[in-house]
């Protein structure tokens, strides 16, 4: 991922709730660098969804992720303090 991607997607890593701000946050202090296309492009897409089904979906609070997000929702919990 190169630097300009990653500033943006750190911008629009910054939710209304400070929750979902640490997970994002974390995860791409953790992971960021490693993300291949696929995966940002999956983020990105993650990134438009409401805050509260993203909070319910990296919490594990809320089943029913959408299919597309499945993968980048797992990567998250795994980089955070949510554990599958």
């Amino acid at each position: 991922m190169d630097a300009s991607t990653e500033r943006r997607l750190r911008w629009r890593s910054r939710r209304g709730l400070l929750e979902l701000d640490i997970l994002l946050q974390r995860f791409l202090d953790r992971q960021g660098a490693q993300l291949d296309a696929v995966e940002v492009e999956q983020l990105q897409q993650l990134l438009a969804q409401p805050d509260q089904s993203l909070l319910a979906w990296l919490t594990g609070t809320e089943g029913g992720i959408e299919k597309e997000f499945e993968l980048i929702v797992k990567k998250i919990r795994q980089s955070t303090v949510f554990k599958d």
